[in-house]
């Protein structure tokens, strides 16, 4: 037996509760790891409320299928299925995972890799999700180049941080957009300008950007357009779906102009973001730390919207 954070309903945090349930048992291509570090993302509101409707078509039409919440984990193999080759006992891995709020998981060998040196548990669980999505949206969607004025709108989320960091790293100049009370953090991982939403518009300026990273959705997008240069991206990571339909049909308009991501977990983006942070080029912003007993205090947190980097759960 283990213990996880389970629900068999859709609702608030209050639907959540720390059980025993059984351990999982791996399959052949698959590990088993045992849980030290997860953390919190916006898709964990989202699959907790089964809000907007549509992701039900995925999750469960009526009740959840997957009882268990998370999907970042850091931790140490414990054994291997018999096709499994990457990997051995003891070894300590990260990765996106389903059921991540629990003292076990089992992952495919080709959804974790090696945890960076140099960090804790508790950093390389922020990693995952958020550092994948930045990465894919800005060196694959956006395809930034050295030297490329790129704008990221929501810097100082869990997302946001990673992306500011990434871009630098790509040799990229960079704007942050966030609230004036984050313009320090922002400049201290790598924001080479910021801009205060609270007073000033993005899109209400002479600059023009090779790349914009939209992870909030604040500005319409014609006016994001706008501020494009002649060969500029537009790239959302926006998780409202009216945000996204918009975007959506507005990049079967434009097309290479503006992308909607779907990022993807795999081992290779995992190892080169190990690089970047064994390098010193990335280090995870982490805000908050709680037990697993407090997931729910957590997630009310991230559904508040307001989360500065990331908020880590120790398992």
């Amino acid at each position: 037996m283990m213990r996880a954070i389970v629900r068999d309903e859709y609702g608030t945090p209050d639907v959540i509760a720390l059980r025993e349930i059984d351990e999982p048992t791996p399959g052949d291509d698959e590990v088993s790891i045992r849980v030290h570090a997860s953390s919190v993302n916006p898709a964990d509101w989202i699959f907790l409320t089964g809000r907007p409707y549509p992701v039900r078509l995925v999750s469960g039409l009526v009740r959840p299928k997957g009882r268990v919440l998370g999907m970042d984990v850091a931790g140490r193999v414990q054994s291997v299925g018999r096709n499994v080759t990457r990997f051995r006992p003891g070894d300590e891995v990260f990765g996106e995972i389903a059921s991540a709020y629990a003292e076990q998981v089992c992952a495919h060998q080709d959804r974790i890799a090696i945890k960076p040196a140099n960090l804790t548990f508790e950093q390389a669980a922020a990693v995952p999700v958020a550092a994948m999505t930045a990465l894919q949206g800005l060196r694959d969607a956006a395809r930034i180049r050295p030297g490329h004025h790129v704008l990221i709108n929501g810097a100082s989320g869990g997302v946001g941080t990673f992306a500011v960091q990434i871009a630098k790293s790509l040799g990229a100049e960079i704007t942050a957009v966030c609230s004036g009370g984050s313009a320090d953090m922002v400049r201290s991982i790598g924001a080479d300008h910021v801009v205060d939403y609270g007073r000033d518009d993005f899109t209400r300026t002479s600059v023009r950007y090779d790349a914009i990273l939209d992870l909030v959705g604040s500005a319409p997008l014609s006016d994001c357009r706008r501020v494009l240069s002649p060969t500029g991206t537009y790239v959302s990571s926006v998780g409202r779906l009216g945000w996204s339909l918009k975007a959506f049909f507005a990049s079967l308009v434009w097309r290479d102009r503006v992308r909607v991501l779907a990022s993807s977990p795999n081992a290779a983006d995992l190892a080169y973001l190990r690089t970047l942070i064994e390098a010193g080029e990335v280090t995870p912003v982490i805000e908050r730390r709680y037990p697993l007993s407090d997931v729910a205090e957590a997630l009310r947190r991230q559904g508040e919207g307001h989360a500065r980097g990331k908020s880590v759960i120790t398992v």
